[in-house]
C-alpha cells in the first residue's frame, strides 16, 4: 500500500499569502501546471488552499475581479489535512467522503505537498471501491 510521501517525494506545492490575488494564483497554477494553491500565513502554516474550482465559483461566477479579489477572501480556511506517513486509500477516502479534489499534507506543522484524486492509481480507486461496498451491503 503506498504512503503519501511515495506520491509528493520530489514535489514543491505552490505556496502564496492570503494577500495575494486571485490573479496571482491563477497565474502560479497556471506555471506551474496545478490545480490548487496552498495558502499559509507568515509562520508557513496552512492557513488555506485555493483551486481552479474556487477560482470558477467564488470568484468568475460571482462576478468578483480577479485583479483585487484576494485569496484570503475566496480561500477554503482551515482545509482538511494529513500527515505524509498515511497511505494513499486514506487520503482518497478522506477526499471522496468530503467532496473535494485537493488534499494538502503537513509535516511537523509544514505543507510538504498536495495531492489529487489524479495521482491516485486504479489500485487505491479498486480499494476504496471495495471498501463501499462492503459498507452498503452491510447497511
Amino acid at each position: 500500500m503506498r504512503q503519501l510521501q511515495d506520491i509528493v517525494f520530489d514535489q514543491r506545492p505552490v505556496t502564496l499569502p492570503r494577500t495575494a490575488s486571485v490573479k496571482e494564483a491563477c497565474e502560479a497554477m497556471r506555471d506551474g501546471r496545478v490545480g490548487s494553491v496552498v495558502v499559509a500565513d507568515a509562520n508557513g502554516q496552512l492557513a488555506g488552499i485555493f483551486t481552479g474550482r474556487d477560482a470558477v465559483c467564488r470568484v468568475v461566477a460571482a462576478g468578483r475581479d480577479a485583479a483585487t479579489t484576494t485569496l484570503g477572501e475566496v480561500m477554503t480556511a482551515d482545509p482538511a489535512a494529513m500527515s505524509p506517513d498515511q497511505t494513499a486509500v486514506d487520503a482518497l477516502r478522506l477526499m471522496w467522503d468530503g467532496g473535494f479534489r485537493h488534499l494538502p499534507l503537513v509535516k511537523k506543522g509544514r505543507v510538504v505537498g498536495v495531492v489529487s484524486r489524479g495521482d491516485f492509481k486504479g489500485l487505491e480507486h479498486n480499494r476504496l471501491e471495495e471498501e463501499r461496498d462492503l459498507w452498503e451491503h452491510m447497511r
